[in-house]
């Protein structure tokens, strides 16, 4: 509205209505006239991009990196919480809750057209039923994954998607990494066999769940990061288009893995709340997600996961009483290393490539966050 006020006020200046009054038979003179109006109009409304740039290098970074942090951190342990404390034994009626939390608030941000709008893509609808069908099922194992893990092994088996990934990748798409990768993933998976197996806490149906994940996760991560960079999709609209079949995928699913009597459960105002909070965590995580993407270099990213891994296999040791055994915690940081030393070498061997032009480094690096950060519905349980 004062926008408007301004526009209107900038129009019925002097100078303004000479311009708009002309009535001159030279038609080029005219349109120079009006062309001298519109570039005074957009002068004047213009915000002044380097303040926006230096705002965003000064705060974007630090504050999209921190409410990353704080809220992917945040959601494992508040599933934990409420799977283990609270005693909602429902992990896939769980996962439900979040996605149908996380689509009323996306149809309020739509409401107020603050809802990023979906690219002119090529995307067909059957490309944007299987994300949908494969997130249900990587999202769903993942909390039943954390329901009968501790949170150390869970986060193991999340670092087990990227070797999983690359090796999808070469299967299907003959897609080959170089001897150093190979060496780095391998140390990552002889570290995850360490961490898991010698795991005080190890449970066989857990471990077979989180080993079901692993399959549809690294798809799920392959899908989603081929539609964010080919078809230039983002986060919150991808969300918005895929979410309701994920919601029918999930009911689905709810009757197989989730035990009866969740009508029977304890839904009082403090069980409730914690419920409601684990969801809107869920919805905040992609949002984090989305903000953080492109405010940051992909190193950024990497040293701020591996930090995440270390504050949550420490957390659970403090919150939950986590006791995995002194070789399992060598064994996971060994994985953490391993992790860290592939990532920095996917860092340097993309840097050459950013000096090619301004499109081919956003590609670049987009690529690289979405293989690096373990955030989003594509990673994260919600």
């Amino acid at each position: 509205m004062l926008c408007s006020r301004e526009i209107f006020g900038f129009l019925i200046r002097k100078d303004v209505r000479k311009i708009l009054k002309r009535k001159d038979s030279d038609a080029g003179q005219r349109g120079r006239a009006l062309e001298d109006l519109r570039a005074s109009i957009f002068n004047k409304f213009r915000p002044s991009e380097s303040a926006k740039t230096q705002q965003q290098r000064i705060w974007g970074p630090v504050s999209a990196l921190t409410f990353n942090f704080m809220v992917a951190v945040g959601i494992i342990f508040m599933n934990k919480w409420v799977l283990k404390n609270v005693g909602f034994q429902f992990p896939v009626f769980l996962t439900f809750i979040h996605y149908l939390v996380s689509w009323a608030l996306m149809a309020v941000l739509k409401s107020f057209s603050l809802l990023p709008s979906s690219p002119p893509s090529k995307s067909t609808p059957l490309s944007l039923f299987t994300l949908g069908f494969v997130m249900s099922f990587s999202t769903g194992l993942a909390n039943v994954s954390l329901k009968y893990n501790s949170v150390g092994f869970y986060q193991m088996a999340k670092i087990a998607v990227t070797p999983s990934i690359v090796l999808a990748e070469f299967i299907w798409y003959r897609k080959r990494v170089s001897f150093f990768k190979v060496i780095a993933l391998t140390v990552v998976s002889i570290g995850i066999a360490v961490a898991t197996v010698t795991d005080l806490q190890f449970s066989l149906f857990g471990a077979c769940v989180a080993l079901a994940w692993i399959i549809p996760s690294a798809v799920n991560k392959i899908l989603w990061s081929n539609m964010q960079q080919k078809e230039n999709w983002t986060a919150l609209a991808l969300m918005w288009k895929t979410t309701p079949i994920t919601l029918l995928f999930l009911v689905s699913m709810i009757p197989f893995l989730d035990p009866p009597g969740v009508l029977a459960f304890n839904w009082n105002l403090s069980n409730t709340s914690a419920i409601l909070m684990s969801a809107i965590l869920g919805f905040l995580l992609q949002w984090s997600g989305a903000l953080a993407l492109g405010a940051t270099s992909a190193i950024s990213h990497v040293v701020l996961g591996q930090f995440k891994t270390c504050v949550l296999l420490l957390g659970s040791y403090y919150l939950f009483g986590s006791n995995p055994g002194t070789t399992s915690i060598l064994g996971a940081f060994v994985a953490i290393g391993g992790m860290s030393f592939y990532t920095y070498l996917n860092v340097r061997t993309a840097k050459p490539k950013q000096h090619s032009g301004k499109t081919s480094s956003v590609k670049s690096k987009l690529s690289e966050e979405n293989r690096e950060n373990h955030n989003g519905y594509g990673g994260e349980s919600v």
